[in-house]
């Protein structure tokens, strides 16, 4: 691992003077280090490159941060299946489960190429409106649908593979992969699934009939939803960061991603040894 790149999550000022220090650590053993530009800017006199180019020119990802900025990279990395370190400098994470404690141990051992990677699969959704493709982004959590603030009920028509399932009347709905399940689907009642599962969840929020509940498909499924309402504010987002808003009639389409994220694992934590330390269980 001679080409490192490293992204940040720059609202943190721990994460600024940790990314100096990885940087100085790297280059100490003849690693070339990528940053990206943004946060070279916020660390001072080093060179920085586009975010976006980054994965292309490197052989590892180092993010330190929480969840939601992993997300964000995975996203940026797209088809290139460049494995990811994930740091997490405040409590322990779902997808970054490196403490900062043991960055340098770990870390060692990647450069050298002693890891595990755990594939993540990802989600290709398209959004189209009267016929024409008008959004399409790739994910890793989940995609939601969701009303405003002052919104009515939602109908949402779901068919699965091109078979009716229900139209979902509900405040929103989440279709998660086995990552997302301990996120929004997690909050909204849905199942935690083990990230190595071939399946997707669509968990209705809030719904208004006490018989809808979550069900599991295979990740081999198209899922299509179809949005109908009239002049209500209604909103399309992927993994919580991005998306837009949808109009009465629009159409979702949901399938597995050519892309999968790879995410290299803890030597000294397990899945469920992580779920026990964010969820607190077994505890009194």
């Amino acid at each position: 691992m001679k080409r490192v790149g490293l992204y940040a999550k720059r609202s943190n000022p721990a994460a600024i003077v940790v990314a100096r220090e990885v940087t100085a650590w790297l280059q100490g053993r003849g690693v070339e280090v990528f940053l990206d530009e943004r946060l070279a800017a916020d660390m001072g006199d080093y060179q920085g490159y586009p975010a976006g180019s980054i994965p292309a020119m490197v052989h590892l990802i180092v993010v330190l941060g929480g969840d939601g900025t992993l997300i964000s990279v995975a996203r940026k990395v797209g088809d290139l299946r460049t494995p990811i370190l994930g740091v997490n400098l405040g409590s322990l994470g779902f997808l970054t489960e490196i403490p900062l404690a043991e960055l340098y141990p770990v870390l060692e051992k990647v450069i050298e190429g002693e890891f595990e990677v755990t594939n993540r699969l990802m989600l290709e959704a398209v959004v189209r409106r009267d016929g024409q493709e008008v959004g399409r982004y790739r994910v890793l959590n989940d995609v939601v649908i969701n009303k405003g603030a002052i919104a009515r009920i939602i109908d949402m028509e779901v068919t699965v593979d091109g078979d009716y399932l229900t139209t979902f009347k509900a405040d929103g709905l989440i279709i998660s992969t086995p990552t997302g399940s301990t996120a929004y689907n997690l909050a909204a009642g849905g199942p935690i699934i083990y990230p190595g599962l071939h399946c997707l969840v669509i968990s209705p929020i809030c719904p208004h009939m006490l018989t809808n509940r979550p069900i599991i498909v295979s990740d081999e499924s198209t899922i299509r939803v179809e949005v109908k309402f009239q002049d209500e504010d209604v909103v399309f987002t992927a993994d919580g960061q991005v998306g837009m808003p949808l109009h009465g009639g629009d159409v979702v389409e949901i399938r597995k991603s050519r892309s999968s994220t790879l995410l290299i694992k803890s030597p000294s934590k397990d899945f469920f040894e992580v779920l026990r330390t964010k969820l607190h269980w077994g505890a009194r």
